[in-house]
Formats: C-alpha cells, sequence, structure tokens
C-alpha cells in the first residue's frame, strides 16, 4: 500500500513538471511605433524577431510555449491603463508618462519598474517648441500672452512648464496653455488656429519637414534631460526574470542594428509608420539629435524624479514614487553581460553616434564635426557628407538644377552642437567665408555680434550661392 502511494506522488511530481515545462507564456508588450525613441525597444524588435532569437529554452522553459503580443499606442496612458489593467507586461514610453505608470500602478496596489532606457538627451533636445511656418515669432519670449498647447502630462509639458518659469513669467497669466495631441495639433498649426505648440519626439521636427511649422525652441535650451525608456510589471519579472533579460538583449541588438545602418531602418521605420526616414535619421543617424542609450545615467535617474514631482504639480498625482527601487537596473546589467558587453563602460559613455566619412567632394576624412553638413538625396541608399556647409550648398543647387529630389539637408549647430534641419536653421557666414549654423535667429545674431560676420536666414544663403555659382560660370564663359 505504501509503494503504491508513494508511486502515485511520483507520477503526480512528474505530471506536475511536464505541466511546468509545457506552460503557455504570454509576453504581452505596448509600443509606440510614432514615438520613434522607441524603436529600438519595439518597433524593430517586432518586425526583426529579435525577441524570438534570444527566449529562453532550456531550464523551467524547455517546453514552454511562448504567446508574443505587441499593441501600439500614439501615447503613453492608454498603454499604462492597459499595463494596470493586467493587459500588458511591458511598455515604451517617455519619463513623464513612465513615471505616471509607476504613480498608477501602485494606486492600484501593484508595481511596475523601469528598466532600461532606449534613446534620450542629457541635454533635453527631443522635446520642441514650433509655431505656424507664417508666424512671426522668432523666440519663445516673443510668445507672452499667446496660447501653446501641448500633450498634457507628456515629457514636453514638463519642458514646457520649465521654459516658461525661466523666462519669468506667470502660469496663470502671461500665458494659456492648453491639451491638445499632437495629430490635432498639426491642424491646427496648418490653419493658424493656435500660436504655438509643444511636443516630443518626432513632432518638434516632423511639423517643420513637412513644411507647415517651423521650431523656435529646443528642449536643450532648458537643459533638462529627456529619455524614453521601457518598464514591466515587477510581479511579471520576477517570475519570469530570464524573459526579461531576453526582451533587453533583444532591444540590444535593435540598438546595435540601427548604428551600424541607420539609413536602411529609418527607411523601415517610415514605411512602417509614415515618420519620414530623413526624420528618423535625424534622431538615430550619426551625431543625431538624441543619444540611443539603454543605460541608467545619473541625468535620466534625476529626470524620472523631475518628472514626478511635475505630476504633482499638475495634480496628476499627491504622491511620490521612490526611484531607487521604481529604476531597476539589474535586470539590463545581465542583458549587458550576456551580450557581451560591459555596462559600466557603457554607463560612463556620453557621446552620440559618432560619424567616420570621407568628404563627398576631397574624399579626405572628415575630422571637424561642428561644420558638417549632410545631404540625403532621394533614391540614394546613404546619406553623402560634407566637410563644408558651403560645399554641400553648391551641390544642393547642381542637383536641384538638374531636377535630383533632395530629401534633407543637415547641419550641425555650432552652439549646442545638436543636429539641425539645415533649411530650418540660421546661419552666420564668417569674412573668410566658413558658415556656422544656428536653430534660432538670436543665437545666430549673437554670434555674429561676438565673432563678427553676418547672420542668415537658410533662404538667403541660397540665393547667395545661386549668385556666386552664376558669376563663376560667367567668368569661366
Amino acid at each position: 500500500m505504501r509503494f503504491i502511494t508513494r508511486l502515485a506522488l511520483a507520477l503526480s511530481l512528474v505530471l506536475t513538471s511536464v505541466a511546468a515545462h509545457a506552460e503557455t507564456i504570454r509576453i504581452a508588450i505596448g509600443t509606440q511605433d510614432t514615438t520613434i525613441n522607441c524603436a529600438t525597444g519595439g518597433l524593430l524588435i517586432r518586425e526583426l524577431k529579435l525577441l524570438e532569437k534570444y527566449l529562453p529554452k532550456d531550464g523551467k522553459y524547455k517546453d514552454a510555449k511562448y504567446e508574443i503580443e505587441w499593441k501600439n499606442f500614439t501615447s503613453g496612458a492608454p498603454l499604462t491603463n492597459e499595463m494596470v489593467a493586467g493587459k500588458l507586461d511591458f511598455g515604451a514610453m517617455a519619463d513623464f508618462p513612465g513615471s505616471f505608470n509607476g504613480v498608477a500602478h501602485e494606486a492600484a496596489g501593484k508595481r511596475s519598474i523601469f528598466i532600461s532606457v532606449l534613446s534620450g538627451s542629457i541635454k533635453g533636445s527631443g522635446n520642441g517648441i514650433v509655431v505656424p511656418a507664417a508666424s512671426p515669432v522668432q523666440s519663445l519670449a516673443e510668445l507672452k500672452g499667446k496660447t501653446i498647447s501641448v500633450p498634457f502630462a507628456s515629457t514636453s509639458h514638463g519642458m514646457l512648464l520649465r521654459a516658461v518659469k525661466a523666462q519669468g513669467w506667470d502660469l496663470d497669466k502671461d500665458v494659456r496653455i492648453i491639451a491638445q495631441a499632437p495629430e490635432i495639433a498639426g491642424s491646427a498649426l496648418k490653419s493658424n488656429r493656435i500660436d504655438a505648440h509643444a511636443d516630443f519626439v518626432p513632432f518638434a521636427e516632423l511639423f517643420p519637414n513637412r513644411g507647415f511649422a517651423r521650431k523656435i525652441y529646443d528642449g536643450s535650451q532648458a537643459n533638462a534631460p529627456t529619455y524614453h525608456g521601457t518598464l514591466v510589471d515587477e510581479a511579471y519579472a520576477k517570475k519570469y526574470p530570464e524573459i526579461v533579460v531576453a526582451y533587453l538583449r533583444a532591444a540590444i541588438e535593435a540598438d546595435r542594428l540601427i548604428a551600424a545602418e541607420p539609413e536602411k531602418y529609418s527607411e523601415l521605420i517610415e514605411k512602417l509608420t509614415g515618420i519620414e526616414a530623413e526624420v528618423n535619421y535625424l534622431f538615430h543617424g550619426p551625431l543625431g539629435l538624441q543619444t540611443r542609450d539603454l543605460t541608467w545615467k545619473p541625468e535620466y535617474r534625476q529626470a524620472t524624479s523631475t518628472a514626478i514631482e511635475t505630476l504633482k504639480l499638475l495634480k496628476r498625482t499627491d504622491k511620490g514614487l521612490d526611484v531607487t527601487t521604481f529604476i531597476n537596473d539589474k535586470y539590463l546589467r545581465e542583458a549587458f553581460k550576456q551580450s557581451g558587453r560591459d555596462y559600466e563602460a557603457a554607463l560612463k559613455d556620453y557621446s552620440p553616434l559618432s560619424l567616420d566619412a570621407k568628404d563627398a567632394v576631397s574624399g579626405k576624412t572628415i575630422t571637424d564635426f561642428k561644420h558638417l553638413a549632410q545631404l540625403w538625396v532621394r533614391g540614394e541608399p546613404l546619406v553623402r557628407h560634407y566637410a563644408s556647409f558651403k560645399d554641400a550648398l553648391a551641390e544642393l543647387q547642381k542637383l536641384e538644377e538638374a531636377g535630383t529630389d533632395i530629401r534633407a539637408i543637415y547641419a550641425q549647430a555650432s552652439d549646442s552642437g545638436i543636429k539641425l534641419l539645415a533649411n530650418q536653421a540660421w546661419f552666420v557666414q564668417s569674412s573668410n567665408g566658413q558658415l556656422d549654423a544656428f536653430l534660432l535667429k538670436d543665437q545666430a545674431e549673437n554670434f555674429a555680434k561676438q565673432h563678427g560676420g553676418k547672420a542668415l536666414a537658410f533662404s538667403a544663403l541660397r540665393e547667395q550661392t545661386v549668385s556666386a555659382l552664376n558669376e563663376q560660370s560667367a567668368t569661366l564663359r
């Protein structure tokens, strides 16, 4: 009798073990495809099937079946709602909505944790303020008494509040801030129904690139770090830590792939989201507007604390979060280790994606990136690089005269170093012909006063280039 009992118990344990191995595990991931900073944590992992490559297949996962579910959102708030409801396990979003994600989970008696950064800027680039293309406004200071719309409780809302405070304005008297989603703001800018709009990645660049807005403020002017990253339900992470590490290994590979071929993957992002490749390249390409960086730098930890305090100011919460436990880098550290990468070295590295390129005219290696110019010709797989902006303008003129379509021309801002859409920028031409680029008119004029030279809008610079080329052609004849 005892033998039969022991046999039954053993058989029961075997069946339980088999059932565990045969478990069907859901991996439900919320993404924001059009928020292109989330690409390496969502869109690229999904489209390139990178998660499947790293999911565990041994030990307790030997016979496990995975059900990978992807759901796309246009903002962080609805994504958070579904995470709190238990419909999603992972979610990618910015610092402000991510902090609200943590608050919302705690209010529901749960916990979420921030496990990685995906892309960000310790300076604050990515967030920005735009005005209608025909607006006479050239700077934030000129918006006093005006109406500015912004996606409420977004990372750009936090940037706007800090920018307004820096002007010394009274939020209740000196400016009118209204809530407006990017898709609504685009239409309002086209029809001049708002004076200005503040937004997050990529809209402060996307709207100007589409021709109906002009950027008059970059988040770097507020010097407030910002980032997008990934959160996971803490209970899920504790139950399936190996799956969390697998997801992060997929994100590390996605980051490596886009670094190696930024034009190729910028095209893929355009194909899937409608966000033009030239805007994607502006962020993800060499010396880009933001730095793709998975590590938890002190500046990003501080940005999270700032976001939580600003949420209190906005009365979106009366509770705080312990950032030391809300941000959890142990899974990321393990993913780096398994990927053969040094987390501590990456943590100390603040450099943007580097550029190793030769000048398209001389063929010489470019070493001065402060005056770098880049041209992306439609139909060409790679961006052209120029050590001299003057040479790039001359080449641009020749290409357009030949009927060639130009996707974009880029410049690096001489003061902040951020990448600019050159056709939206201001330039200072020195006596030796060198051109320095700036985002704003007053930045260019101040530089000209200090260093000599003349401040010119891109259109005036083009006219000057055409005249010079015509004179040169006449001389040759």
